[in-house]
């Protein structure tokens, strides 16, 4: 199933948010972590595109804070000083407001994205269960004694805490600009960031005001062959030579994994693996700084994570020729090269062109189809190599 199919926008989270104090149980209203009715009805899963949000629809619980600090148990430390105001993430409802005996002055808002937000430890609420609160709008006044005021903040998804750190920017104190997949297991919920796809994104429309260039290898059919016999030895290169595979080509978890990551050390030569047109070079998202070259033989190739790119738009590449360095830019723990292969702007599995431990070109003959078909044949053709 296509993940489209499999998850609720942020427009169906919406009626989650209740508009009167009536609307929250007893237990709504005294408990901190309980499960939002109804959130997983239609679907296990639903995504937030947190990069639309405005400067209006998001505010740092306490914008002039001093000190953040992330806790074992996902929790947010923010210290600040006495009487600063504690203030809404989202626009939302509150659902819960009490002293509650064990955090204090506590405060849960409930978000039409699906999320719930905590603060808690505080010197005073200012709002009561039923109240409908903006981003920014000050929900209590900050807690402490002794010369420390902390606010102890966190975010919930059917009332289990997540990781903080994988929506806020700790340092910056900003949202990080992606799509966020939460999914229900039976364990609670599975967070994870959804990649967007650099060959065929909308947002990145949107950002430059024009697509993404592609190719039709098809040329108005239904197959395209490629025979890799018949590419000669100077019209191809592994794209870093030396390389291991670290994570292969597939399903990774929850997670596809649209290409292979190659490892060798920091600030490698990362190489063009044939000819062609670079259709992009920039930072892109998890990617970090992005490479994509489209080849005259039909393929297009992503080189992400680089540390440097070494080429821009529009150049033209030899095979071979250094295009960028090793790094872990974007979404990565440690430098390599995530490498992609793509027809038509469908991914496929890297392996069926290069065999990736002897790190040579393979000699079979590769059919295509529009579909994503792909049937791979030994080749009875004289290779042309020379």
């Amino acid at each position: 199933m296509k993940l489209k199919k499999a998850i609720l926008t942020l427009a169906l989270t919406t009626g989650f948010i209740a508009a009167q104090a009536d609307d929250f149980t007893p237990l709504e209203q005294q408990q901190i972590s309980i499960e939002t009715p109804g959130l997983f009805n239609n679907s296990n899963a639903f995504t937030v595109d947190f990069g639309t949000l405005t400067n209006k629809e998001y505010c740092f619980p306490l914008p002039v804070a001093k000190h953040v600090e992330v806790t074992k148990d996902n929790d947010l430390l923010i210290t600040s000083v006495k009487g600063d105001a504690v203030k809404a993430m989202f626009d939302g409802v509150v659902r819960m407001s009490w002293d509650h005996p064990h955090f204090g002055n506590v405060i849960v808002v409930r978000h039409g994205n699906g999320l719930e937000t905590v603060y808690g430890g505080n010197a005073q609420n200012l709002v009561k269960v039923g109240t409908s609160v903006k981003a920014g709008q000050t929900l209590a006044i900050i807690g402490g004694e002794n010369g420390r005021y902390v606010c102890t903040f966190s975010i919930m998804v059917n009332g289990r805490r997540i990781n903080p750190e994988i929506i806020l920017g700790i340092k910056t104190r900003r949202i990080i600009d992606q799509t966020v997949l939460f999914q229900k297991t039976a364990f609670g919920v599975d967070v994870s960031v959804v990649e967007p796809d650099p060959w065929n994104d909308e947002s990145y429309k949107k950002r430059t005001g024009k697509a993404l260039e592609t190719t039709d290898p098809f040329g108005g059919g239904k197959t395209f062959a490629l025979n890799l016999a018949n590419i000669h030895d100077d019209e191809w290169c592994y794209p870093l030579p030396g390389a291991k595979v670290i994570s292969p080509y597939g399903q990774r978890g929850r997670r596809r994994h649209t290409g292979v990551d190659l490892k060798t050390c920091p600030n490698d030569d990362i190489l063009a693996a044939f000819d062609g047109v670079v259709t992009m070079s920039q930072r892109y998202s998890g990617y970090g700084n992005c490479i994509i070259v489209k080849h005259s033989n039909g393929l297009e190739t992503l080189y992400s994570h680089n540390v440097k790119n070494l080429v821009k738009k529009g150049d033209h590449v030899k095979a071979g020729q250094r295009i960028a360095l090793t790094g872990r830019t974007g979404r990565a723990t440690t430098e390599h090269l995530h490498f992609e292969c793509r027809v038509n702007g469908r991914p496929f599995n890297p392996n069926i062109i290069f065999n990736h431990v002897s790190r040579k070109l393979r000699t079979d003959k590769v059919t295509f189809t529009k579909s994503g078909k792909i049937d791979v044949s030994t080749n009875s053709q004289p290779s042309k190599k020379k």
